[in-house]
């Protein structure tokens, strides 16, 4: 089994209504660890993304109001770009952003990520709310569940190295 397939097992999806999803996944990290590698742009370019260096683009403005970017290259389809603008912050326990695609304009999300550490463990909570189920489904059927694990893969083996020193 390669290391993709093993760790597409370990988020969990579920969705409370029509225009939620929660995402959850625990990581063997400090939650302290785990807020500095989602929002230092120095860590998020090691892991956000499909593969290494996908990346082109990131830009985090950390502060309530502040916006974040991310550029990925996209080969021959092109570049994906995100974006998103801090609604709330208090590390290293909570995280409220918007979300958007920007290449489908309109396509926005709030995004609530909640940290809870438990003996050395990190259970990271990302609570989504749209506003259509048809957004929410949109999103799910692009493939979203297949690269989020890849992406928590990529940040779990980071979190590793750093805990490693």
């Amino acid at each position: 089994m390669s290391t993709t397939d093993r760790t597409a097992q370990k988020a969990t999806v579920t969705y409370p209504s029509e225009t939620e999803l929660v995402i959850t996944r625990d990581f063997a990290a400090p939650a302290a660890l785990l807020w500095d590698a989602l929002t230092q742009p120095e860590h998020v370019v090691n892991w956000y993304g499909m593969e290494e260096g996908a990346l082109k683009v990131c830009e985090i403005d950390l502060r309530v109001g502040g916006r974040w970017h991310y550029v990925l290259g996209g080969g021959e389809e092109g570049d994906h770009s995100f974006s998103g603008e801090y609604q709330e912050l208090d590390p290293p326990v909570r995280l409220v952003s918007t979300e958007s695609y920007d290449n489908m304009p309109g396509a926005t999300y709030l995004s609530t990520v909640t940290l809870t550490e438990n003996d050395g463990i990190t259970t990271l909570r990302s609570h989504l709310t749209y506003p259509s189920q048809e957004m929410r489904d949109g999103h799910v059927n692009s493939g979203m569940e297949y690269g989020m694990n890849i992406t928590y893969n990529r940040l779990e083996e980071l979190l590793d190295r750093l805990q490693a020193g």
